[in-house]
């Protein structure tokens, strides 16, 4: 048996912000299953994956914010069933560490059923998936860099 295998690249953020000395990201709780992970999509034809990502942030969190680089990529296989047919996808999806500059959770898309903030330590215990758990610390590890004080 011959499977057609469908390559797909997203791109997605963890998008952060201080509050009262508090590192916080937002997460997403997707429709319909309730998983919590990390807003991410598809990349459109003209867009970067730096402005996908910044684009996919925006739309499934209600959030802007700016790119601070590349935190990693993850992939994955799945299948989708399209008509009568299985079809197996294999998934890149990159994300990026992203400082928050405004906007509302509350403003978020209609694929979305919640986007809300957690402390890091919240967020770990909260995400759905492994994968996007090995994102976040990685993303935490970039900002305890960023920070740090050098004497």
């Amino acid at each position: 048996m011959k499977f057609e295998t469908v390559f797909d690249v997203s791109a997605g953020g963890v998008i952060y912000r201080i509050k009262d000395r508090e590192v916080m990201v937002c997460l997403i709780k997707t429709l319909p299953k309730g998983h919590w992970q990390l807003p991410k999509g598809l990349i459109d034809k003209s867009e970067s994956l730096e402005e996908a990502a910044l684009r996919e942030v925006k739309e499934e969190t209600g959030l802007d914010g700016i790119s601070e680089g590349r935190v990693d990529k993850i992939d994955y296989w799945f299948w989708l069933k399209e008509g009568d047919e299985k079809v197996r996808h294999h998934k890149i999806v990159y994300f990026y560490l992203i400082r928050y500059k405004g906007g509302f959770t509350k403003d978020h898309d209609q694929e979305v059923a919640e986007a809300c903030w957690f402390p890091f330590d919240k967020a770990l215990d909260r995400i759905s998936f492994k994968s996007e758990r090995e994102i976040v610390q990685k993303a935490e590890k970039m900002l305890e860099k960023k920070f740090e004080i050098v004497s």
